[in-house]
């Protein structure tokens, strides 16, 4: 019995003591020393004080805004802790009134825009955390909330332009705009403090 015990005993030190602490904090080391904003969870901070992250979409909905995508994260909208989505296929009823109902708010609040509401202002993603939109869906709130802020629609337009992020070469995917990034760029274009207490997720 001793014969096969301690040897099982040993192993399971052993693979303890690689697996459970010294690999744990070689990647840790390496993370932090290569990537440490990546690896602190890519928090975006202004003025000293943490707004956000660029990984977790927020829900911004005054009009001087630009909103992301819907979230249907429990028991709030992206919510970092409870991610997935309503898993409601197409022809479900429930997501056909949830999809008339965000496309109607879109409308009241820019009724001279006639162009068609892109599909991912209206409807979440898997995750319910995505913190980018399409270039055409910050296309379509540029006008706005250029009359929002009082700013030249061009200025919001070019705001929009430098802030598209291009898919990796040889990857696919389509560019995206980073909701999070083009709202503080606004912000600090109109001279407004940026941070919790500016309001800018509201």
């Amino acid at each position: 019995m001793q014969s096969i015990l301690r040897p099982a005993l040993v192993l399971f030190a052993v693979l303890t003591l690689i697996c459970g602490v010294l690999y744990p904090l070689a990647v840790t080391g390496i993370a932090q020393a290569a990537f440490p904003v990546q690896a602190n969870g890519s928090l975006v901070e202004r003025d000293g004080k943490t707004v956000g992250s660029a990984l977790i979409g927020q829900s911004f909905t005054a009009p001087g805004y630009f909103w992301g995508r819907p979230s249907a994260t429990s028991p709030m909208a992206n919510n970092g802790g409870g991610s997935g989505g309503s898993n409601q296929g197409p022809l479900n009823p429930a997501l056909q009134e949830a999809v008339k109902g965000r496309v109607a708010a879109l409308r009241a609040l820019d009724p001279s825009n006639t162009a068609p509401v892109p599909v991912d202002l209206v409807t979440a993603s898997a995750s319910g955390l995505d913190p980018e939109i399409s270039v055409a869906g910050a296309q379509y709130q540029a006008a706005r909330v250029a009359r929002a802020r009082a700013m030249p629609v061009e200025r919001v337009g070019a705001l929009i332009e430098r802030h598209t992020e291009l898919p990796l070469p040889g990857l696919p995917g389509a560019p995206r705009v980073n909701v999070l990034a083009l709202n503080l760029a606004l912000d600090q274009a109109a001279g407004v403090a940026s941070g919790p207490e500016s309001g800018h997720t509201r």
